[in-house]
């Protein structure tokens, strides 16, 4: 990262308060955060390091509020939606090891780097009941990647459910041996990664995931009672609770039993929410992760733009990458307008400046982070995108709000910062190779396919 950096020409879309375009503007980076926009840029000398953002509009990082961590290597596997599901999970069991998440987390960070997302609240694992938080050994060398690589990440770890038992395989150089997972053993070691990984990297942060719960299953004392531990660790340890699932009266049931919500907590999906669903998120603070092109969205609907009327926090996820979508966060802001465009039967649904927000600083307040990113304003933490827009189906050159929401896609972005550090630079990784990152992923791949059974 170089200690000042300037970026000139360009047309800056602020995503703040006051939506400021600025055509033919500068932004200052110093030390990481932005020194001066527009008309603020002082003059600086020649050897200052510049990029020319002629043709590009130079808008926030991209914020993606709800992920999984290992979906990456294996999003070609399976027949069908159910199939994967089930191939997945024996797989994350099974057949992986902490090379395994280390080369999946080197590749997600690529493809996140180069359809520039910026910011990514990932689940570690696939699902309510694959959390590989056995032990730290997996998550510390996922999030070894995170922080070599450059992005930002809230990393979400906790307990499996107790509907099954869970068996997980640690491997060793010639075998492997069976192991139990019980959920206070991994209560202990999310605590503990918790506490090693707090302040050691300004771009790496925990929360704690807790499995959805419905009433009948609140009536369970031990299902009560571990969802009373996940609540007071994230509580204690002052990190986001993040839950993935919520539907059809399970907020209100967690709310009335648990107490379970907050500022800091962050649902994903919540489709066909009932009414009493609605009053609590909007009493609580909760914040919503909407995912268009999920499997769970084509089950039920988030009543997002309604959500949003009623002063709910209502961010933007991909639910990462699977057989039928990918990172690419422009793909889903199209999804979005849609999805609920087609609802309502009316096109004027979720306008463009309202779908840019929600993937830039309605993702920064979702993961309680607005006040360092999500929008381009001074002091705040440099994560820029400069997005090439001199291409055919970016033109004409009117309202870059409208182009960027209906038509850009990932493979648009030119250029990735964040915190000042320029990650991609002319579509090429700056800080990373990207053959040997391909190269990793495929014999992490191959290794996992060979000990699932699955070659």
């Amino acid at each position: 990262m170089t200690d000042t950096l300037l970026i000139e020409n360009g047309m800056i879309l602020a995503m703040d308060a006051g939506r400021r375009v600025l055509e033919g503007a500068s932004l200052l980076v110093r030390d990481g955060r932005i020194a001066a926009i527009g008309a603020d840029v002082p003059a600086m000398p020649p050897e200052t390091s510049r990029i020319d953002a002629a043709g590009m509009v130079v808008m926030p990082g991209l914020i993606d509020t709800h992920a999984h961590a290992g979906h990456m290597l294996t999003k070609g596997l399976g027949g069908d939606s159910e199939d994967w599901m089930a191939i997945t999970g024996r797989v994350y069991a099974e057949a992986t090891d902490a090379e395994f998440w280390a080369a999946e987390a080197a590749l997600s960070a690529a493809e996140r780097i180069k359809c520039g997302t910026t910011t990514a609240a990932l689940l570690f694992g696939g699902g309510p009941d694959i959390m590989r938080t056995e032990a730290p050994d997996a998550a510390n060398a996922h999030l070894a990647v995170i922080a070599e690589m450059g992005l930002r990440e809230v990393l979400a770890i906790g307990p499996n459910r107790l509907s099954a038992k869970s068996i997980y395989r640690k491997y060793n150089a010639k075998s492997y041996d069976e192991i139990a997972v019980l959920p206070d053993t991994q209560l202990k070691v999310c605590t503990a990664l918790v506490d090693a990984w707090a302040g050691s990297n300004d771009r790496v942060r925990l929360a704690v995931s807790l499995p959805v719960f419905d009433a009948c299953d609140l009536q369970d004392p031990a299902v009560r009672a571990l969802c009373l531990k996940a609540r007071d660790l994230a509580r204690e340890k002052g990190v986001l609770l993040v839950q993935d699932g919520h539907r059809d009266g399970s907020i209100a049931a967690n709310d009335a039993s648990l107490d379970l919500f907050d500022t800091r907590s962050l649902l994903a999906h919540c489709i066909d929410l009932t009414d009493e669903d609605r009053a609590v998120l909007k009493r609580t603070g909760a914040k919503v992760a909407h995912n268009p092109s999920a499997l769970m969205s084509v089950s039920g609907r988030c009543p997002a733009p309604e959500l949003m009327e009623d002063g709910v926090t209502v961010s933007l996820g991909t639910d990462a990458a699977a057989p039928d979508r990918s990172f690419d966060m422009f793909r889903n802001m199209f999804q979005a307008h849609r999805y609920h465009a087609r609802h309502f039967r009316d096109d004027a649904v979720l306008p463009p400046q309202q779908l840019l927000e929600m993937a830039t600083i309605e993702g920064a307040r979702a993961l309680g982070m607005e006040d360092e990113i999500g929008s381009l304003e001074v002091g705040k933490r440099a994560d820029i995108l400069l997005v090439n827009m001199r291409q055919p189906h970016l033109w004409p050159p009117v309202d870059p709000v409208q182009r960027l929401a209906r038509f850009a896609n990932g493979a648009d972005v030119d250029t990735t910062i964040v915190g000042g550090r320029v990650l991609m630079r002319g579509r090429k990784l700056v800080q990373a190779d990207e053959g040997a990152i391909l190269d990793r992923a495929e014999r992490a791949y191959r290794l996992a396919m060979r000990r699932a059974g699955l070659t």
